[in-house]
């Protein structure tokens, strides 16, 4: 499969994204907020959903990959270790909520119970494979 890249400039896009980012890994010092530029970044392990079964095709794949959302006025943090930069996060889902459009709130939330909400000017994220692709171990399971 060729390398992953995907533009959110709405919501659904963003569900898009959303579902191709669950249960990314990745550890606390690969969250980067760059006021000057505006910028949120997260550099990731995904696991690659979009492969399906198949001849020669591996299921469970992990690509590097970033996100970043730009346009981003202000980030906060809840329940992200700050002071444990190796600690490892799993991302479950990333949502957009219009407060006054096209400004609104993008909220990144991982398992455990942290949360990291960006304030945005308007929705403008991108999704993009880096290069390097491995065999998982496994495939996340959720239970319902």
């Amino acid at each position: 499969m060729d390398q992953l890249r995907l533009l959110a400039l709405d919501e659904q896009d963003l569900n898009v994204i959303s579902a191709h980012v669950q249960d990314a890994l990745m550890k606390v010092r690969d969250l980067q907020y760059l006021p000057g530029t505006q910028r949120f970044a997260l550099v990731m392990n995904r696991f690659a959903w979009e492969n399906k079964p198949g001849f020669l095709r591996k299921n469970n794949e992990r690509r590097q990959s970033v996100l970043h959302f730009d346009r981003v006025l202000a980030a906060r943090a809840t329940g992200v270790p700050r002071d444990k930069p190796d600690e490892v996060l799993s991302l479950l889902a990333v949502n957009y909520v219009a407060t006054d459009a096209p400004a609104g709130i993008v909220e990144l939330v991982f398992s455990g119970g942290a949360i990291i909400i960006l304030e945005v000017e308007c929705l403008e994220a991108r999704l993009a494979d880096t290069g390097s692709t491995w065999q998982a171990s496994s495939r996340p399971i959720h239970k319902v």
